[in-house]
């Protein structure tokens, strides 16, 4: 099966998250911030993946419209956890940009075909 480009971004996109986080070492209050970019992080993927299958145009708008959001909360975690020198200036924080950027689009292409 070939994948679109969006869902090929989007599982590098959590491949990305779990590795980040999986090298951290964590006090209690920072797990709680990683636990939130984990959960929001992969899934940006998963709420594509459903995207792909959904049952309608309008379902398929709806998933991808939690992706872009997903994203954007992904891009607030990694904005935070760098300003408050948890981590360095990651790649994945202009990563999360870019998704958001096509996820927004898609979003916009599809409800003016709706």
């Amino acid at each position: 099966m070939k994948k679109s480009i969006i869902a090929e971004k989007s599982f590098e996109f959590s491949i990305k998250i779990v590795n980040l986080c999986k090298e951290q070492r964590f006090n209690t209050m920072e797990f709680e911030l990683f636990r939130q970019l984990i959960k929001s992080g992969t899934s940006i993927g998963a709420n594509v993946e459903e995207a792909l299958a959904g049952q309608s145009k309008k379902d398929f708008i709806a998933k991808m419209s939690i992706a872009a959001k997903e994203a954007r909360e992904s891009n607030y975690w990694l904005r935070l956890l760098h300003s408050t020198n948890i981590i360095n200036k990651h790649e994945l924080t202009e990563d999360s940009l870019e998704l958001v950027k096509i996820l927004s689009s898609i979003v916009k292409t599809s409800q003016e075909k709706l």
